[in-house]
């Protein structure tokens, strides 16, 4: 079974009722993949609404280091307007890692 990893905006303009809707987003791209046979890592439920508990360079650091245990990187549309995410894709390149562009 491949692990697919879900890559997309987490904060947006910060707002809870944004990070709200890209949590819930990225939940409904987790749940698809989980159907389609994927076992799933979706960053987005393990550290919702922690925000401020640690420095934004530890949770990159910490997604990035699962991602790199996954198979396929999952990018959500609106992708490119995130720096975690963008940080992710360029890592899963490197790593000459499957990319799907949902």
């Amino acid at each position: 079974m491949k692990v697919a990893y879900i890559a997309g905006a987490y904060r947006g303009d910060g707002m809870p009722d944004t990070i709200y809707e890209n949590i819930t987003i990225a939940r409904s791209y987790a749940k698809k993949y989980w159907q389609m046979g994927y076992a799933v890592f979706c960053p987005h439920m393990n550290t919702a609404f922690m925000d401020g508990a640690c420095e934004d360079e530890i949770w990159l650091s910490g997604d990035l280091e699962i991602m790199r245990r996954c198979d396929v990187l999952v990018l959500l549309p609106g992708y490119e307007n995130s720096s975690g995410s963008v940080a992710e894709l360029k890592e899963a390149e490197r790593l000459d890692m499957e990319i799907i562009y949902a």
